[in-house]
């Protein structure tokens, strides 16, 4: 069964800096469909702050054939070691909106067991270079609303240059997730999502773009001294 994961880590700086211009993980990578290599950011940050781009964070999100190809690559693999100093979780793929080539999106569909359930929610979007500081006025409001969301467990964001930003949220539960989604959060300004989804439909940000909503399987490491971000999620270690 594919599975896909999601790597946070602070590595050496030499390696952060050569692998914001040559992905460590190559297309020949056994057992990798695709990856995305990135550099961290704090979500809501101003846009020219040391919390904008934090060089030596790094943040991967991958695809793999199955589980096994994952635990090869942490183990054998140069790079792969690396990741096994940080923290990672796994996840089985739900619902897609959108599309971004490199990722092959699986038939099947996890289920939750019931809307109260964890979930993972991953954003990647191939900027248009003329329509950023549009997407800036209209996205760092949404930002810092997950940022601040009570029902978030872990969220930030992530660049790679020239043109790919993401971001990563964990929540509490699925009902808190689309309840943010559409507009009807108990937090300040609930509609800043909502806005910008319909800013985005008048005139497209990114020439390619897609939400990805994941059932999380397990957990493993530690980031910035915290471990289990899941609660009872099943494989923590």
């Amino acid at each position: 069964m594919n599975i896909f994961s999601y790597h946070l880590v602070k590595a050496p700086l030499n390696q952060a800096i050569k692998g914001l211009f040559s992905n460590p993980m190559g297309k020949k990578t056994e057992g990798l469909i695709h990856a995305e290599y990135m550099t961290a950011m704090t979500l809501g940050s101003p846009i020219v702050s040391t919390s904008r781009l934090l060089i030596k964070q790094v943040a991967i999100f991958a695809q793999w054939e199955n589980e096994e190809a994952l635990e090869n690559y942490l183990k054998k693999e140069k790079f792969g070691k690396i990741l096994l100093n940080g923290w990672h979780v796994r996840l089985v793929f739900m619902r897609e909106w959108g599309k971004l080539s490199g990722f092959k999106i699986p038939e099947q569909k996890e289920k939750l067991e019931n809307a109260l359930s964890p979930v993972v929610a991953v954003t990647i979007a191939r900027m248009k270079p003329l329509a950023v500081p549009r997407f800036l006025k209209w996205g760092r409001p949404v930002e810092k609303l997950v940022r601040d969301h009570s029902g978030t467990l872990l969220s930030l964001a992530s660049f790679r240059f020239p043109n790919t930003i993401s971001t990563f949220s964990i929540w509490k539960t699925e009902k808190e997730m689309t309840n943010m989604v559409h507009g009807h959060s108990v937090m300040p300004k609930p509609k800043r999502h909502t806005n910008a989804m319909k800013e985005m439909e008048r005139k497209n940000f990114h020439f390619e773009f897609t939400t990805l909503r994941f059932k999380p399987l397990s957990e493993f490491g530690n980031w910035k001294g915290k471990e289990n971000y899941i609660p009872n999620l099943n494989g923590n270690k």
